[in-house]
C-alpha cells in the first residue's frame, strides 16, 4: 500500500532535507476578523462590507463562518472583494439558524495576500429577511 502526502506533510517528512512549514500549515495563531450584520430588507442592489478592517498581506484564509438567527431564503450571500465578488464565499443561502456553518472556496484559501483585502457581502436572488442577525467571522494566520 502506498504512503502518500499532502503538501505540508510532504514538505516536513518526505523531502530531504525536510522544508520548514508555512505558519499557515503549522503552528500559526489563528486570527478572527468578525462583524455582525442587522438584517433591514436590504436589496440586491446593496453589497455589506464587513470587518473592523481589512484582511494584511500575507494573511491566509483559512475558513468563512456565518451564523444567522433567521434564514436568508431564497437571498444568497457571496463574500468576496472587489474584481472577485465570490472569493471566499460562493453565492449560495444561509438557512440553517443559530448554528456555524463553515464556507471557503478552494481557490481562496491558504493563498499569501499580496495587497491587504476589504471584504463585502453581495446580496442576489431577493432581498434579505426584514430583521435577524448575521455573524461573519473570517478565520486567517498571519506571521
Amino acid at each position: 500500500m502506498a504512503v502518500l502526502y499532502g503538501a505540508a506533510a510532504a514538505n516536513a517528512f518526505n523531502v530531504s532535507p525536510p522544508v520548514k512549514n508555512s505558519p499557515a500549515e503549522r503552528g500559526g495563531t489563528i486570527r478572527s476578523l468578525t462583524d455582525t450584520v442587522t438584517y433591514a430588507t436590504q436589496t440586491t442592489s446593496d453589497t455589506i462590507v464587513i470587518g473592523g478592517g481589512e484582511l494584511p498581506v500575507g494573511a491566509r484564509v483559512l475558513e468563512v463562518v456565518m451564523t444567522t438567527s433567521v434564514s436568508t431564503g431564497s437571498a444568497t450571500l457571496a463574500l468576496g472583494i472587489t474584481g472577485s465578488v465570490a472569493k471566499y464565499k460562493a453565492a449560495g443561502a444561509v438557512t440553517t439558524t443559530n448554528v456555524p456553518q463553515t464556507f471557503g472556496v478552494t481557490a481562496g484559501l491558504n493563498v499569501p495576500l499580496t495587497a491587504p483585502e476589504r471584504l463585502f457581502l453581495t446580496i442576489a436572488g431577493a432581498s434579505l429577511p426584514a430583521s435577524g442577525t448575521l455573524v461573519v467571522s473570517v478565520k486567517y494566520v498571519v506571521e
